[in-house]
């Protein structure tokens, strides 16, 4: 199998992935950077998102597998104390892949069209003052919008930002998407409709802006600055995002752990 390797950069992620490559070089494991078919990710949910953008162009061909040397992380299936187990799981036994939905955005600019797909979320806001954008659904007028930004979050990413705007958490089984709002300001002239809206697959928006302002997006963990953007349309991308899993370890009981701290009975 050909392999990769992205650590967080600390020393004990570091040290664990040396230590990877060590354990799996007694087997039948090639060391591909270029074109890996598992990417093994050491570190924090910062790290496999880093991970999955070093490799998206490549995302139907690769599995992700993560190490979580902090916090129990929602990617990450393996402590740092359990190395060992997870590789000789992955020298005897083929893991369950599992697959959760991407979003897809598209960026319209006067000069140029931009295509980017988010594990997490894609965030909008305005940079010097308050962002103002039509939000269509369908082609169709939903609302005005004023206020701070606005979050569109995957199924696996509505548990970030999402969740803190008080959004749904929702299983990354369903094919949708999440369109939250960032302290929205309503009168006479701007109405948003206050909740957060799940759009299912094959349905889009567009937010388009309404007038001349600098606006701050963020795909996941990587931020850009614009000046000149048009319209962005969001919708559920036709590829996904493959996860090797050699042992269960469920959505719900990830969101109980993080959120609750309550252990399986």
């Amino acid at each position: 199998m050909k392999y990769a390797v992205i650590d967080r950069g600390d020393p004990l992620s570091k040290s664990l992935a040396e230590k990877f490559h060590a354990l799996v070089a007694e087997h039948d494991f090639k060391r591909n950077e270029e074109a890996p078919e598992m990417v093994i990710s050491i570190g924090g949910d910062g790290t496999l998102l880093q991970a999955f953008h070093t490799y998206v162009d490549q995302i139907t061909d690769v599995a992700f597998v993560g190490i979580h040397t902090g916090h129990l992380g929602f990617y990450a299936d393996w402590q740092a104390d359990e190395l060992e187990e997870l590789v000789a799981v992955m020298t005897k036994e083929s893991p369950r892949i599992v697959r959760y939905p991407l979003a897809e955005i598209e960026l319209e600019t006067p000069a140029e069209s931009r295509h980017y797909l988010s594990l997490n979320e894609f965030t909008i806001k305005g940079v010097d003052g308050t962002l103002v954008a039509q939000i269509n659904i369908n082609d169709e007028m939903f609302e005005m919008f004023r206020g701070d930004g606005i979050v569109i979050s995957t199924p696996s990413g509505s548990t970030a930002y999402n969740k803190s705007l008080g959004g749904a958490v929702v299983h990354p089984s369903i094919d949708c998407l999440q369109i939250a709002e960032i302290a929205s300001i309503n009168n006479r002239v701007y109405r948003t409709l206050g909740s957060s809206v799940l759009l299912p697959q094959h349905h889009h928006c567009d937010i388009l802006s309404k007038k001349e302002q600098r606006i701050q997006l963020t795909i996941d963990h990587v931020s850009i600055m614009r000046t000149d953007i048009q319209s962005i349309r969001c919708s559920v991308s036709s590829r996904k995002v493959s996860f090797a899993r050699y042992r269960p370890f469920t959505f719900w009981n990830r969101v109980r752990e993080a959120f609750l701290g309550y252990d399986a009975k």
